[in-house]
Formats: C-alpha cells, sequence, structure tokens
C-alpha cells in the first residue's frame, strides 16, 4: 500500500517579541530555518543565534585552526541577510560535542541573558525523516538545549549563574525543532525564501568543501520548503517540532 499523505501542518504561534535560536554549528539554521527567521525579523521579531561550536570540524581540506573563524565569519554574514545582529559563538569542540551538565549550563546562562520567549533549535531525533541517521553534535545540541531551558527557569540548578548576576528566566513558552521528523506545525516561508537561499549561500567556504547535493543551497532548500509548504498549503515552509514549556 502507499504511504499515507502527510498530515497538513498547524501554523506555529507567532506572537511573541523575541526567540533564541541554539544549534550546533554554522549553517545549521540555514539549512531550513533561515528563510523562517527572515520572515520574523521583518514582523519586528528580535532573533538571536548561539552556535555551540565553530564548526571547525566541518572542511575536510582545511585545518580546523583556520577553518573556525572562517566559518565564524560566514555566519556573522549569513544572519545578517536574515535580519539577525548578535551571533554568539560557545566554541566547544566540533564533531565530539557532548551532551551533559557544561553543555547545559551554557544553555541556561545564553536563556538566562537574553530571556526568550521561543527557543529554537535542531532536530535532536535519531533520524531524519525516519531514514538519514542523525549527526551526534545535532542531537547533543537538541537534547542540552531543551534540558538547558528548563534548567534557566530554576534558581537552584547551576547555582553559579546567580553568582553571575543571572536570575532565572522561565518565560520560554515553547521549543522549536527545526527539521525533525516528528514536526506537526509551520510557517510559511514564501515571501521570505530568497533570503534563505541568499543565506544559506553565504556559507560559500563551507558548501565548495561540502559538494554533493547539499552543496546546492537553492535546489536542497527548495525541496524541503515545497515539502513543507505542501502540508502547509502555500508554496514554501518550514516544518518544526513543537514542545510545549508551559500550560
Amino acid at each position: 500500500m502507499p504511504d499515507p499523505a502527510p498530515k497538513p501542518l498547524q501554523p506555529l504561534d507567532e506572537d511573541w517579541g523575541t526567540a533564541l535560536a541554539v544549534v550546533a554549528h554554522p549553517d545549521d539554521m540555514e539549512y531550513g530555518a533561515a528563510a523562517a527567521v527572515a520572515r520574523w525579523t521583518s514582523q519586528g521579531k528580535r532573533v538571536v543565534y548561539a552556535m555551540l561550536t565553530s564548526g571547525e570540524a566541518g572542511i575536510d581540506g582545511l585545518d580546523p585552526a583556520e577553518c573556525g573563524p572562517l566559518r565564524e565569519v560566514e555566519q556573522i554574514a549569513s544572519a545578517a541577510l536574515v535580519g539577525v545582529d548578535t551571533v554568539e559563538f560557545l566554541r566547544h569542540p566540533d564533531g565530539v560535542l557532548e551532551y551533559g551538565l557544561a553543555l547545559r549550563r551554557d544553555v541556561a546562562r545564553l536563556v538566562r541573558r537574553h530571556r526568550p520567549e521561543i527557543v529554537i533549535t535542531g532536530n535532536f531525533r535519531e533520524t531524519y525523516g525516519g531514514v538519514v541517521p542523525n549527526q551526534a553534535d545535532h542531537i547533543a545540541a537538541g537534547r542540552a538545549t531543551l534540558d538547558g531551558v528548563r534548567d534557566a527557569g530554576n534558581r537552584w540548578v547551576f547555582r553559579e549563574l546567580l553568582a553571575e548576576g543571572l536570575e532565572p528566566w522561565g518565560g520560554v513558552r515553547q521549543l522549536w525543532a527545526g527539521g525533525s521528523p516528528l514536526a506537526e506545525h509551520g510557517v510559511d516561508t514564501t515571501d521570505h525564501f530568497e533570503a534563505g537561499v541568499a543565506s544559506l549561500e553565504a556559507h560559500a567556504a563551507y558548501l565548495a568543501g561540502l559538494g554533493g547535493q547539499m552543496a546546492d543551497a537553492r535546489g536542497f532548500l527548495e525541496g524541503f520548503g515545497r515539502e513543507a509548504g505542501t502540508r502547509l498549503g502555500t508554496r514554501f515552509g518550514a516544518a518544526f517540532e513543537v514542545l510545549r514549556l508551559t500550560f
């Protein structure tokens, strides 16, 4: 029997003012979510990016000592194209990112500093679409982000953050995981699709080193954008798994 048609996506809640995006690598936001960010910043919303690594292990032919700073420069330029002017790099080691207390603490610190209503991360499930295995850094980053968001609201977890002057922040209403195979929500990115393409193309050195299908920024984003758009009833869209953190 043919596979059942995917369920329609429900519209995301856009009644918010500030979002924090926490992902493993430069380029993670650009593979699908950047056009959505362009939509939100055009509405006057503030979006902050935080990269847990600098992606220094991402280009085979380039030594990490040279690659990391280059990828940071590309990420800053990429973010600016979708209206993001704050990009932070936590510089955990790329490729061997470890879920644990240190990562949760760093996320909690980010949340307490920026005090977002929405936190965005990447897919942290085991696969993409139930077929392609996810990458270890993505899984660690997403799971630490989910837990770090909750830690940020608890005064008695990571008490050293209080000594830094960072009061608890329990104001995150939802966490959104882009590209999740469990995505049931989405947003129309039709009017901002070109900004999303330009944002990915700004990672020129990375794409050149990557090669293959994922180096074709427009083709890759069109495929996933049309798939989400079909489920949303629009030309292009971006799909997210929504985890509600408040009732």
